[in-house]
């Protein structure tokens, strides 16, 4: 039993997560602090941090909390060498921050679809750059890069998300396969749709209180018959954040009760 529980601690590891201030990023950060992890995350307003280190202390967490837009390749770097004074050399980093907008493909902006593209696709390709060296130095190191269904999937009005999405999961692969001889592994962690602030408008009920159509869309399409919770995504970060994955490399672990797995109910 004390080798299992060895094999998931995190104890003396330094576990940075991207967007870590609310939902899923809250979530693992929570998971990886309660199995011995030290944690820093960074936020772009001193507003949503002040707010997530309140959460961070309610939940009993030491946090370090950084400023830092993750598309900023020199902020990054700045943000990696503080975290290597402060806290020691990142062994685990979590790409979780991200963004959608969901607009009809004709109907976006070029801009628009850029920033969704540069926040979820080329934030992680530079904050995994930055971290890197250190864990080729170190001969070990854990990359997680939160990616989506709509990493293989396609859905009306998310192009710009779909797009980064399935951009990340082989950006994922290629870590793994460049940078898997200096015993790092890269993995994909693929929520499905989770019950997060950021949905909660496509469960809100109708005004003759039936279930919003998405929300029963996505309820009838899944196995489970539910949303996902940021809780569900906890063990499965954990394990790719531990010792316990470390033969798996380049994989994409989808949390999704089942979604992609099942063709749906006969109309």
């Amino acid at each position: 039993m004390d080798e299992i529980r060895q094999l998931f601690s995190l104890e003396g590891k330094v576990a940075l997560v991207t967007g870590g201030a609310y939902g899923i990023g809250f979530a693992i950060a929570e998971a990886l602090a309660e199995a011995g992890a030290a944690i820093a995350f960074n936020c772009r307003s001193q507003a949503h941090m002040d707010t997530a280190l309140k959460n961070y202390e309610e939940k009993g967490i030491r946090a370090k909390g950084y400023l830092c837009d993750v598309t900023d390749e020199t902020q990054v770097q700045n943000m990696i060498a503080d975290i290597a004074k402060e806290l020691g050399e990142v062994d685990i980093l979590v790409n979780n921050a991200g963004i959608i907008k969901r607009i009809p493909m004709t109907e976006m902006e070029v801009e628009a679809f850029r920033e969704v593209v540069d926040i979820d696709l080329v934030a992680p390709y530079i904050v995994s750059k930055a971290v890197l060296p250190g864990m080729i130095a170190k001969g070990k190191g854990k990359i997680i890069n939160v990616c989506s269904m709509m990493s293989e999937l396609g859905r009306e009005t998310v192009s710009a998300y779909a797009a980064a999405k399935g951009g990340l999961k082989m950006l994922t692969k290629n870590i793994a396969s460049e940078y898997g001889q200096y015993n790092i592994q890269c993995n994909g962690l693929g929520p499905g749709y989770i019950a997060t602030p950021q949905t909660a408008p496509l469960r809100e009920p109708q005004a003759d209180g039936s279930r919003h159509p998405f929300d029963a869309f996505i309820v009838s399409k899944t196995p489970q018959a539910r949303w996902g919770t940021p809780e569900d995504l906890k063990g499965p970060a954990l394990f790719l954040a531990s010792d316990a994955s470390d033969f798996i490399n380049g994989h994409i672990l989808y949390v999704d009760g089942g979604i992609l797995a099942y063709i749906g109910k006969q109309p």
